[in-house]
């Protein structure tokens, strides 16, 4: 039985830019790739995983999910670089954002880990797939992102916030319903009272929903009208981790088994090819 560790990739990259003692001595903010190593470094000396999943987010985000409602994300403001790192305008950050992106994936190419990446897919449905995959191992999935929380239906999963540096815990049964039946405002998923396009039609607003509502409808749907079924499947389809295709998940799992290291415990690696002081030393590469 392994002991296996998944990074939600852009989630823990995004921390680089935010000032963060445990891996900033004098509290400064740090550029994406140190910050990401770093942070990759320390998790990896308190786990001792013996495998290493590194997830990312492929180009044009999930074209499932934007079939499904083209407006997915669409009002999602873009992440922006700590503006102390340096004075740059917005098209020089998202160079810089792109730019060391690339040179963590190029980096990381050298370690004994595994990085699956596929256009059209986010990091979501790459880490549900992979750890159903596994679930026989106990796994830990490094993200602050609470959607992963409908995963602790598997034994074994727990999950860590780089955010919070806490363990992040819920019903993942009372989780996954929730979404489905108020949607989520940050990835532009309306709630099953409202219309596709509400989040991002300026002047429109979210019919609210009861805490009341949401317990009586687990067990009564009678009051519910064509159009709030439709929604709900809408939303189902879009949060629920185990709604991926099959053609989809056998993709992962082809790209995951293929990169598979054979290299043992991390840790031992980085101890034997010294790259504790390479890591140290990282703005060598910047």
């Amino acid at each position: 039985m392994k002991r296996i560790l998944i990074i939600d990739a852009l989630n823990m990259f995004y921390r680089g830019y935010i000032v963060d003692p445990s891996i900033s001595t004098h509290g400064e903010p740090i550029g994406g790739v140190k910050g990401f190593l770093k942070s990759m470094q320390k998790i990896v000396r308190e786990t001792t995983p013996d495998e290493v999943i590194i997830c990312w987010d492929g180009e044009g985000g999930s074209l499932r999910r934007k079939g499904i409602n083209k407006n997915y994300k669409q009002g999602r403001k873009p992440i922006r670089l700590n503006r102390n790192v340096r004075n740059l305008t917005e098209d020089e950050e998202m160079q810089n954002k792109v730019w060391q992106h690339i040179k963590i994936i190029e980096y990381l190419n050298e370690l004994p880990v595994i990085q699956i990446c596929m256009p059209g897919m986010e990091a979501d449905d790459i880490i549900a797939v992979v750890n159903e995959y596994r679930a026989t191992n106990p796994t830990l999935i490094i993200s602050s992102d609470k959607d992963f929380i409908q995963l602790q239906k598997f034994q074994g999963l727990e999950q860590w916030s780089p955010l919070t540096k806490d363990f992040v815990r819920g019903n993942p049964e009372e989780s996954l319903w929730e979404k489905c039946i108020k949607g989520d405002v940050g990835d532009g998923v309306p709630n099953i009272l409202s219309s596709d396009d509400t989040l991002i039609t300026e002047g429109k607003r979210q019919r609210p929903i009861s805490k009341k509502k949401l317990e009586l409808w687990k067990t009564d749907r009678s009051t519910w009208t064509d159009e709030m079924h439709r929604n709900f499947n809408r939303n189902e389809t879009m949060v629920d981790l185990s709604k991926t295709p099959e053609s989809i998940r056998i993709n992962i799992i082809n790209q995951y088994k293929e990169q598979t290291p054979q290299h043992g415990r991390l840790m031992e690696y980085f101890v034997e090819k010294r790259l504790k002081n390479l890591m140290e030393h990282i703005e060598e590469f910047e």
